[in-house]
């Protein structure tokens, strides 16, 4: 048991401090990148499309920061799943208060058979896009966005050999739901490892235009269950590449309750599967994470039950180091993504010391939750999301197989929790 006990020591020792150069390299990334914003006259006219089902519960600020862009020349499509569904309400009513013209709202007429509602309601807005159109930018409905939000998405596509520009959430770490916290620990590594292989994230996404036909990837949403995770892979074909805008790092304040978290995380890792280029190394950094902390801690018991003290003692000090070096890289990212979220106008988050505390507990619980939703989400062949119900037997075998209007009914109760 001795050397068993060294070996998983050294490597989850390993593995930390594989983790904390990633998260260095992400902060080196944040910290020297400079914004590089065209001046008006260079700006491409844009398209920035929203499809909406249900009514997110920052749904107005949404559609508020959207409509007041510090941009020349944009358009926004709204794209709502029925008349009849809470958003178009919502919409209506903010696009008169804000008395935009910039502005476009459409029901979605055709709910494709073989692909998702969002990617049916996407080829739908880019299906009537005219060619006065050179960038489509997406956005979702709980991506609240500062002033300058589509400036610095669209500046970067400027360089020839960048296709897409996207951005990413950020949670707050001071929920009062466990859910949240499980969902903040677990996004501070993977907003690293999206920045890491350049996968971008369609709640802050722009395209060049002309690739969305060139490349096929219209093609491919019209048989997909996800719009982004496919990306990087369809525009390195061509020689073009996604580019991480640190400005782009958006603040998300919905609440999570731990139940509905598992779920929606089964989902997100069923997109992975289905469309992650290097799904190999996301199982790997899994295996790493989730796996060695859970047989040191599985060890330590052993140890514990068969009186072999000093074993014991070196697993429980070895994940006591990792668990406390998870902490402090966490706080250090925490640290550098404020300084870039201060700038969009929002207030510092300060950390407690019950806080803190919380976010150490968090640590091997996210490791538990993570790992559950990654084991469910291997066999998962069917997805129910908001009333709407999908079979999943590949990539491009997607089926819709139950539909029904949005309704008030599947609204939370609590006005800032997502479902």
């Amino acid at each position: 048991m001795k050397e068993l006990a060294i070996f998983l020591s050294k490597s989850l020792l390993t593995w930390l401090g594989i983790q904390v150069c990633l998260a260095v390299v992400f902060l080196l990334y944040l910290r020297l990148s400079q914004k590089n914003s065209l001046p008006d006259d260079q700006l491409p006219k844009t398209a920035v499309i929203l499809c909406l089902r249900g009514a997110d519960p920052f749904l107005t600020n949404c559609l508020r920061s959207l409509l007041n862009q510090n941009y020349p020349c944009y358009d926004l499509k709204l794209i709502v799943d029925s008349q009849e569904d809470p958003a178009w309400k919502i919409a209506t009513d903010t696009i008169h208060e804000q008395r935009a013209t910039n502005v476009q709202i459409s029901p979605l007429r055709i709910a494709r058979q073989n692909c998702s509602l969002k990617c049916s309601s996407l080829l739908q807005a880019v299906s009537e896009l005219d060619d006065s159109y050179k960038v489509v930018a997406l956005v979702d409905a709980d991506t609240v966005v500062h002033r300058n939000w589509l400036r610095e998405l669209v500046s970067p596509l400027a360089h020839p050999k960048v296709g897409a520009t996207t951005g990413n959430r950020w949670y707050l770490p001071t929920g009062r739901y466990w859910g949240s916290l499980v969902r903040y620990v677990g996004n501070v590594s993977t907003v690293v490892q999206m920045y890491l292989f350049r996968i971008p994230w369609g709640g802050t996404l722009a395209v060049k235009t002309e690739l969305l036909r060139q490349t096929g990837l219209l093609d491919k949403w019209g048989q997909a269950f996800n719009e982004d995770t496919m990306i990087r892979k369809v525009l390195q074909k061509h020689g073009m590449q996604v580019k991480f805008v640190p400005s782009l790092i958006m603040l998300n304040r919905e609440e999570c309750e731990l139940p509905s978290l598992k779920y929606s995380l089964m989902r997100q890792l069923l997109c992975s599967r289905l469309y992650h280029p290097l799904w190999l190394a996301v199982i790997s950094d899994a295996i790493s994470s989730i796996l060695q902390p859970t047989l040191v801690i599985l060890l330590f018991l052993a140890a514990l039950l068969t009186g072999e003290w000093n074993v014991a003692a070196l697993l429980f000090g070895c994940f006591s180091i990792y668990t406390l070096g998870l902490l402090f890289m966490m706080l250090a990212l925490e640290q550098g993504v404020q300084q870039i979220i201060r700038k969009h106008g929002e207030p510092m988050t300060k950390l407690s010391a019950g806080t803190v505390v919380k976010m150490l507990i968090a640590i091997p619980l996210t490791q538990w939750v993570y790992g559950i939703a990654m084991v469910l989400s291997l066999g998962m062949r069917r997805v129910n999301w908001r009333g709407v119900s999908y079979r999943i037997k590949g990539p491009w075998g997607i089926r819709l197989v139950e539909y029904r209007p949005y309704e008030l009914l599947d609204q939370p109760d609590d006005s800032k929790v997502s479902i």
